[in-house]
């Protein structure tokens, strides 16, 4: 790996060591996390530990660079042979040195041996002419032949941009440089939290897990820079979610795609990997083969009752980052609270924007007894009181909601919006309030299970089997936002009337139409784009929903004091 961000290779591994006996020795360290370690030690420590990966440009260009010799070919010959001859891809490793390797090839010359390493990039613009963490690697390459009786006196590094290859010499100084380098990851492997971000590095532009590591961000957070943050983080990820909507619709599999075949009407047809998750809703069916598929790009199925509400969801495997999970678990009581009040003022402060913003009669008593409301959650000394607080405000704030409506919306009186009710929803407004919170989870129960949470272990809404108890404290500051501002555009703009909505008794549900004319909006919502109000560069609401779980997971795992809401101005 070089150190030049555009010049990175792909690379990938597994954990640390030390001279133990084998029943307690930790898992062998791969020379290519070593490489990751020399480069940023941050970056090795979201790989190695937390098991984090994802692709970009230069990963998938290293990759295809490392086809050829990955696949296992020669004989190594003895270190006492005479003939010349070449192996690829052979793997070594030292219970000694605690490493393992697998060397994309050995050049042998009788007792000689050279390992070649390849990368995707070009030579370096240094004296030497590669970057340390690939001069390391290939010293490790090296260190290993040595130990398995080879002598080896330089290594090379082949650069596929410029079909070149540079030499190595194994210098004591690069080698005492490899070795301290090792123990260094091994021990930064068993710390409790991830080394810092770098700062202001020019190697976090081109990094495959820069929307993870948040460089920028957490240091603002930190204090450790003070300028606005570089907009590092993509716009959004290319992947959407399939909505699965309408009686005897089906989702199977066909080669590399999915075909969504309602009970009538065309098929569509959808490649899996521009699935991000699949909501189904009702009486709808995945085929094995489509679940197979889905579950093993990691890619949730969240199942919903014909109204929305939330079923379950299936996933794969959950992801490896067992520790942020362990400490969601044992979070002290003083801290779920303190997390509690920012979801709970958040949210009373986003409520009272949006009625500032769009109430057409006038309200300060209501504007002022939300202020007041939100005053009073900071020193809340419990949950039960902070939900009391909660509740109060939503009771102030949907006496108004009717005021941010046309007064000429075309219901009749008894469908018109009189306050909150559900369970079921009694008018077009709480229908679509329920329906919406409900897709507004499921999003954020999806996002906290691919960061690493148990989406059903919150910190404010009390447990209960199937309730997915950390979306919905997720979800608390942006109903205002997302939800309740999809709502008033539909009834505002006549998106939705009276045709969309049937009663069932006392119930006033969505028709299948309108529920999809809904999922439309509310992804419109989520693709709107708004400057940061801490940051200040521009990203969308649905990159805003997975960096606000990504800043909790921080301030769970140790790394930020305290998560700080997103709130609009």
């Amino acid at each position: 790996m070089s150190d030049d961000p555009s010049e990175r290779a792909a690379s990938l591994g597994n954990q640390p060591p030390e001279l133990l006996s084998a029943e307690s020795a930790p898992p062998l360290l791969p020379a290519r996390m070593v490489n990751e370690f020399a480069y940023c030690p941050r970056l090795f420590y979201l790989e190695w530990v937390r098991g984090l990966w994802a692709e970009n440009t230069f990963t998938i260009e290293g990759s295809d660079v490392h086809h050829r010799v990955d696949t296992p070919a020669g004989i190594a010959p003895t270190p006492d042979a005479s003939a010349k001859s070449v192996t690829r891809g052979m793997e070594l490793s030292s219970e000694r040195l605690g490493v393992v390797a697998k060397i994309d090839l050995v050049e042998y010359d009788g007792q000689l041996a050279r390992p070649v390493d390849y990368k995707r990039g070009r030579p370096a613009p240094v004296e030497g002419r590669v970057w340390e963490p690939e001069r390391v690697q290939v010293c490790l390459q090296g260190l290993l032949l040595r130990e398995a009786g080879y002598t080896v006196r330089e290594g090379a590094i082949y650069f596929a941009a410029t079909n070149e290859r540079v030499i190595v010499p194994f210098t004591p100084e690069l080698e005492a440089r490899t070795l301290e380098l090792i123990q260094q990851a091994r021990a930064t492997a068993l710390a409790p939290t991830a080394p810092p971000p770098l700062v202001d590095s020019p190697k976090c532009p081109a990094c495959a897990l820069v929307s993870v590591c948040m460089p920028d961000e957490l240091n603002l957070l930190y204090h450790r820079r003070y300028n606005r943050p570089r907009t590092l983080i993509t716009r959004d990820p290319p992947a959407r979610p399939l909505y699965l909507v309408g009686h005897g619709t089906m989702l199977r599999k066909e080669g590399n795609h999915l075909v969504v075949q309602p009970r009538e009407g065309e098929p569509v047809r959808i490649r899996c990997i521009d699935v991000s998750h699949v909501a189904a809703f009702g009486m709808v069916s995945v085929t094995t083969s489509a679940l197979q598929a889905l579950l093993a790009q990691g890619s949730p199925v969240v199942w919903l009752t014909r109204s929305g509400r939330f079923l379950g969801m299936a996933t794969g495997f959950p992801g490896k980052n067992i520790e942020l999970r362990r400490r969601q678990f044992t979070v002290p009581e003083s801290q779920r609270l303190a997390y509690a009040k920012e979801f709970v003022i958040t949210k009373i402060r986003n409520q009272r924007t949006l009625l500032r913003r769009n109430a057409r009669l006038p309200i300060e008593s209501a504007l002022n007894a939300l202020r007041e409301a939100a005053i009073r959650a900071q020193t809340a000394p419990s949950i039960d009181v902070l939900r009391g607080i909660e509740g109060f405000a939503a009771r102030i704030y949907f006496q108004c909601f009717s005021t941010m409506l046309r007064p000429d919306v075309p219901f009749s009186d008894s469908d018109l919006f009189r306050g909150r009710n559900r369970r079921p929803p009694r008018d077009p407004v709480n229908a679509l309030l329920s329906f919406l919170y409900t897709l507004l989870t499921k999003d954020l129960g999806v996002q906290a299970h691919v960061v690493g949470f148990d989406p059903y272990e919150g910190f404010f809404h009390q447990l209960k089997f199937g309730r997915p108890a950390l979306a919905l404290d997720l979800a608390e500051e942006f109903r205002p936002l997302i939800a309740d501002s999809v709502v008033l555009t539909m009834m505002n703009t006549g998106e939705v009337g009276p045709t969309d909505f049937r009663r069932l008794g006392v119930a006033v549900v969505l028709t299948d139409d309108a529920r999809k004319k809904v999922v439309q909006a509310y992804e419109r919502r989520l693709e709107t784009e708004i400057r940061h109000p801490r940051f200040g560069y521009r990203l969308t609401y649905r990159r805003v929903l997975d960096l606000q779980v990504r800043l909790l997971a921080a301030t769970v795992l140790g790394e930020l004091t305290d998560y700080e809401g997103f709130e609009t101005r």
